[in-house]
């Protein structure tokens, strides 16, 4: 028989254990989202030292995402069958040996294949973190302040990417924004196989072998159409070829879904209005967010001719922002507001914060722009840490896996789709209201309407004179595009919001825990 003294005793060490699953889940999220700005930072020099093409600078770069976006769907339910923490423990050793290979890579060829194997292993670890804290949180409060705090700290992570790379660069090869990614992924692998409890579907059922293909296919034609499009425009047939083939893949896959007695995806989930309206509104709110990291990161660098260094310090507001809606502001007014209404209240200052940009120049003070960076932030942290704990309220446990990579899927989705539309209105607006100056050589001023960087690269080559006004008026057309790109953003952002308040109006304000049966239990809104 327990006495009171044992009773405390297990509950301490349950509490320890549950926090202890935290912090590791935490640590092994930040590495990957450190990473993912990180080689932004690095391009510059690897390219010095490996000499890519083009084409390979851009594999570098998207060989990451494309593993990453391909595999969700099937880690999510492989982490339900053979169970969470043995998937992610494989992931985080797998990360850190190509994290290894990546920063010692001696061609460009190897980085590339490294930097895929780094997305198939960053493919186990989100589903199977957040798994793990659906797992261990089982009171409604705890579990969502402890997925808002694990939201807004990985977006914090997304803004360090840009300082931890510049910190390393100044004194060390590029390799080592990648070699940092070890030790700390020794960390988490030894302390996860001690502290991490087990998360699996008790009844898993095999593994549907002909849905991996599919599933893999049809996201990887949808991401590589969207991104080739933005990236030349929609005149390449490769373009449709992809998109089709995306398109027809994911068919196959939904109707091999609901036709398999044991689906990879139970798209039953999408009944739920909570966890559709929450997958969808996450979705197009990363549409919108892509605009603040892809948009800043050039004003910064190229119109402003910032460090690398400086500009990754000059974005923490953003992430500083999006840590405290997340953590701080989205757990409380929850619990006053409901979770509609937290949504698109969150989207609402976001847009607004989007709307501050549009008032700044190339000769703006800085600290004109931080509220709207803050704003922005503040506003994406609250919606989105909403809608990821409604995901994963909305399901069962043992769905869990399976539920956050459909998510994180259509967060990916998102993200590509955002870089498309907003590069190409950037662009569009950029090349219409370039007013290049008379005697600039026609390669030149090919070059200069391609792009902002195009633009001072062909401008280095120009007598000095000549060259600063190529450069200022570059810079002035590239602000008059971040401008137009960025009240897009606000306009996304304020359609999300009236999205979020029809689509989870019917939602609950408390959500139970799923029951021993698998039915997610809800309890009507007062």
């Amino acid at each position: 028989m327990d006495t009171p003294a044992s009773k405390n005793t297990h509950a301490g060490q349950s509490t320890a254990r549950k926090w202890g699953t935290f912090a590791i889940c935490l640590l092994v999220a930040l590495v990957p989202n450190i990473d993912l700005t990180a080689l932004n930072q690095a391009i510059p020099h690897l390219s010095a030292d490996l000499d890519p093409s083009a084409t390979q600078i851009l594999w570098i770069a998207d060989a990451y995402g494309f593993a990453l976006a391909g595999l969700l769907i099937t880690m999510g339910g492989v982490g339900d069958r053979v169970g969470h923490k043995r998937l992610l423990l494989i992931g985080t050793a797998v990360f850190a040996a190509a994290s290894a290979v990546t920063a010692y890579a001696p061609s460009a060829e190897l980085l590339i294949a490294a930097r895929a194997l780094l997305g198939v292993a960053g493919a186990t670890l989100m589903p199977s973190c957040l798994s793990l804290i659906r797992r261990a949180f089982t009171d409604p409060k705890e579990r969502t302040a402890a997925i808002g705090a694990f939201s807004g700290i990985a977006g914090l992570a997304v803004g360090l990417g840009p300082v931890v790379a510049g910190a390393l660069l100044d004194h060390f090869w590029w390799g080592s924004v990648f070699m940092i990614n070890v030790p700390l992924m020794a960390v988490a692998l030894v302390a996860g196989a001690l502290v991490l409890p087990e998360s699996r579907n008790p009844v898993p059922g095999r593994l549907d072998l002909l849905s991996v293909p599919l599933s893999a296919a049809g996201v990887l034609g949808l991401v590589y159409a969207i991104k080739e499009a933005a990236a030349h425009g929609l005149d390449e047939t490769r373009i449709y070829v992809s998109a089709a083939i995306g398109l027809a893949a994911l068919a196959a896959f939904l109707l091999r879904q609901a036709r398999v007695p044991e689906p990879l995806i139970d798209i039953r989930l999408f009944r739920r209005t909570a966890f559709t309206g929450s997958v969808v509104t996450n979705m197009f709110a990363m549409f919108t967010l892509v605009a603040q990291s892809l948009i800043f990161s050039l004003f910064f660098q190229l119109a402003l001719g910032w460090s690398p260094l400086k500009a990754g310090l000059a974005g923490l507001p953003g992430a500083a922002g999006a840590m405290i809606g997340g953590a701080a502001l989205a757990p409380p007014l929850i619990a006053a507001l409901g979770r509609a209404r937290v949504v698109a209240a969150g989207m609402a200052v976001s847009a607004a914060g989007f709307t501050v940009f549009t008032t700044i120049g190339l000769n703006t003070s800085y600290w004109v722009m931080f509220p709207g960076m803050l704003l922005s932030g503040i506003g994406m942290g609250m919606a989105m840490t909403v809608t990821a704990d409604t995901v994963l309220a909305s399901v069962p446990k043992e769905r869990s896996g399976a539920a956050s990579a459909i998510s994180e899927t259509a967060t990916e989705l998102g993200a590509a789709l955002g870089m498309a539309v907003l590069g190409s209105v950037l662009t569009a607006v950029y090349r219409n209201a370039l007013d290049l100056p008379a005697g600039v050589p026609a390669p030149a001023a090919a070059a200069a309407r391609d792009s902002l960087s195009a633009a001072l690269q062909s401008a280095a080559h120009l007598p000095a004179a000549l060259a600063g006004q190529v450069g200022a008026a570059a810079r002035t057309a590239f602000v008059d595009g971040m401008h137009a790109a960025l009240m897009c953003s606000a306009g996304m952002a304020a359609l999300v919001a009236v999205f979020a308040l029809v689509s989870l109006r019917n939602v609950p304000k408390v959500i139970e825990e799923a029951d021993e049966a698998g039915e997610a239990g809800l309890v009507p809104a007062p």
